[in-house]
């Protein structure tokens, strides 16, 4: 070690949090109430420590320093000295190098080792992870990003890695990467589809579970954020850009130069120092006091209402301050579009529970940056009052699983009431009309990465998460899933007809549903994960799209639903149904013989029909049988056009109906009217004189 050690640094400004260089230096701010002292540690390119500089000063509670002549490229990290008293929330111990919590960069990787807490007096300088200091004037500023309209999103939810991993036409050197994702195979792809927005999987650095270590698996999902302002390295190939948030700005460029929007999938609720067994690795040794929330009648333990041993305590200013920063550098530096929050309950939380006005929540809506992104929340976490959906403010999306749990009931269960399916068909207005929120606030999907992937869930009654280390225990074991009479794998012409019959049949009431439709990728080229419905810890080929056996049929099927649904303003409209401003935007639903359907029939029909019209545009009737044989319709009066049917696997055949048409089993038709019309017009009796709580 140099002879610089615990030399003092000048005094640096608290104005920016983090290492902020400048033509002569650089300025380094940590936020630490409680400590005592804190000791900024250099390294070399080899890890080596190579000076210890002593803090200036703080002021309110903010440590920093200035250090001349230190520039980007500098590698870095804090000891923090201070009182070691967990039963009193405190865990500093200057023996453990910490991470600046806003690192750009992240040297190292976490390999299972210290944990306990940081109670150990080992010195982890040599294993820890380190800071580089970085240029955030990258002279990539100017930007122009797609803006799609949330009345025209389509949803594609992917992972970096398991995106290319396998796919032949992305170079070997990039597969599995930002560069891997931005390849033109990838983007023609994905405009070929006809997604408007990829929602990416975490990508902020991680720490992988010491306990998934030991058994030789990763935290492959990536919700285990240690660093929230650095790009996951593991996905930088290296070989494109100069760092790992190089080649990511460059995928959202390539992503946005083809239309299509970066939304993120953020870990805010919790970090990767898990419980008070875990590492100490960044927040726990800076202040443990601030950031977490702790057991109140034991600090020396943390609330865990996000199941993974902690939680952050963004009720405290700086704590929101942090992750408020954070989201600001992926809009303003790193281009994204907008952003899923996972568990977001716990982000909204005070001592109170959950609050739909809580500091977060309303610090983001006057927010002038990220008030205008796409804002996604999944709404719920474990702690008490944990489940939330519907009640986040306006400007929000939420996921909506009861959308996802009726419609696996009515399809691949065949036991869902017919009202229950109306109703999260025209965007769940029991949940989400409120407050003027819109029908898009409701995020539609079938499946995600968490669960069964579309194939799976038509091919297993059971779980099988063997593999994951827990003796199948974990998990969710209520899928409502069905496997067409055979567990998993099958050959039987009747069963694998089944299975697509009911795969496409769901796909086409995702997309033709009312609210923000969902995809789950590799769903729409039949990507199975062999039944496992928790594959968080898979970084293999079970998760890894398998792009050589892909059913480029179900591939085009898809598109073709995107296509019906962007060139049909019914399929896809922002207003709820009635009359909304003068314009005529409604919806019936009607019984096989064309007429209103009763009170009974909402609770045991096999079968309706859905009309939907648009004053400027097309009506579209969608024809939805469930039954296990075909039946037949009569359809309203007008000239209507067969555009699709889910039963046919091929290409569809458009035809003209002639006042009837008959509908396969386990199938949706959807038919437009040859004009453009109106349904003020049409004598037919509105949904709302009929079944009031599904408007």
């Amino acid at each position: 070690m140099s002879g610089s050690m615990n030399k003092r640094l000048s005094a640096g400004t608290t104005s920016a949090l983090g290492a902020v260089a400048d033509r002569l230096g650089t300025n380094f701010a940590l936020v630490a109430p409680h400590a005592q002292d804190v000791v900024l540690c250099l390294f070399d390119e080899a890890g080596h420590e190579t000076a210890r500089h002593r803090m200036a000063g703080c002021e309110n509670g903010v440590w920093h320093g200035y250090l001349a002549g230190a520039g980007p490229g500098t590698i870095y990290g804090y000891r923090v000295h201070g009182e070691h008293a967990p039963e009193r929330g405190h865990r500093f111990n200057p023996a453990k190098l910490l991470l600046d919590p806003y690192a750009r960069e992240i040297l190292g990787v976490y390999r299972g080792q210290d944990e306990f807490g940081g109670d150990s007096p080992d010195d982890t300088g040599p294993i820890a992870l380190k800071a580089r200091v970085v240029d955030d004037d990258n002279g990539e500023r100017q930007h122009h990003p797609p803006r799609t309209p949330l009345a025209n999103t389509v949803l594609y939810e992917a992972h970096v890695k398991g995106m290319t991993r396998l796919h032949p036409a992305v170079p070997e050197a990039l597969r599995g990467t930002y560069a891997g994702f931005a390849h033109p195979a990838v983007l023609d792809h994905l405009c070929k589809l006809g997604v408007t927005a990829v929602n990416l999987l975490p990508v902020h650095a991680r720490a992988d579970e010491a306990r998934l270590q030991k058994m030789g698996l990763s935290n492959y999902w990536g919700y285990n954020s240690i660093g929230f302002f650095a790009a996951e390295p593991r996905y930088w190939s290296g070989r494109t850009g100069s760092s790992p948030a190089s080649e990511f700005r460059g995928m959202v460029a390539a992503l946005h130069a083809r239309g299509i929007e970066v939304i993120l999938d953020v870990v805010y609720n919790h970090t990767a120092e898990t419980d008070e067994l875990g590492p100490t690795l960044s927040l726990r040794g800076i202040d443990n006091a601030l950031y977490y929330r702790l057991d109140p009648d034991n600090p020396a333990r943390y609330e865990n209402w996000t199941g993974c041993g902690n939680m952050l305590d963004l009720s405290r200013p700086r704590v929101l301050q942090l992750v408020m920063d954070s989201l600001r550098y992926w809009v303003q530096q790193m281009h994204v579009d907008g952003f899923r929050f996972d568990l977001a309950t716990v982000l909204a939380r005070d001592a109170h529970g959950f609050q739909p006005h809580s500091a977060f929540l309303a610090a983001v809506a006057q927010d002038p940056v990220l008030s205008r992104v796409k804002l996604i929340a999944e709404p719920w976490d474990i702690g008490p009052g944990g489940y939330q959906l519907g009640r986040f403010p306006p400007g929000w999306m939420e996921w909506n699983d009861r959308y996802r749990d009726d419609m696996r009931r009515f399809w691949v269960r065949g036991e869902g009431r017919p009202g229950d399916y109306a109703r999260r068909f025209a965007a769940s207005s029991d949940l989400f009309r409120h407050e003027h929120r819109s029908p898009l606030s409701s995020v539609n999907y079938i499946t995600s990465h968490d669960g069964f992937t579309l194939h799976d869930l038509v091919s297993h009654d059971y779980k099988h998460n063997q593999a994951n280390g827990e003796g199948n225990r974990d998990g969710h074991g209520h899928n409502l899933s069905w496997n067409c009479g055979v567990e998993g794998v099958s050959t039987d012409p009747e069963v694998m007809r089944l299975r697509g019959d009911l795969k496409r049949a769901l796909l086409a009431t995702l997309l033709f549903s009312q609210g923000t439709p969902m995809l789950l990728a590799g769903d729409e080229i039949g990507h199975s994960q062999r039944g496992n419905n928790n594959a968080y810890c898979q970084d293999n080929d079970t998760t890894w799209l398998d792009w050589q056996h892909a059913d480029t049929g179900l591939l085009d099927y898809v598109a073709r639903l995107i296509r019906l649904r962007a060139a049909l303003p019914a399929l896809r409209h922002d207003a709820w149904h009635e009359e909304d401003s003068g314009r005529a935007v409604d919806i019936a639903w009607l019984s096989t013989e064309g007429e209103p359907l009763q009170p009974a029939q909402w609770e045991r029909e096999t079968a309706m029909a859905i009309r939907l019209d648009e004053q400027h545009g097309r009506s579209c009737l969608l024809l939805v049988n469930r039954a296990s044989a075909g039946r037949r319709f009569l359809l309203p009066d007008g000239e209507w056009q067969w555009q699709l049917s889910s039963a046919d696997a091929g290409e569809p055949q458009v035809r003209l109906l002639a006042g009837e048409a008959s509908v396969p089993a386990r199938a949706v038709v959807l038919a437009v009217s040859m004009s453009n019309s109106s349904m003020s017009n049409s004598g037919i009796l509105m949904s709302s004189g009929t079944m009031p709580d599904i408007m």
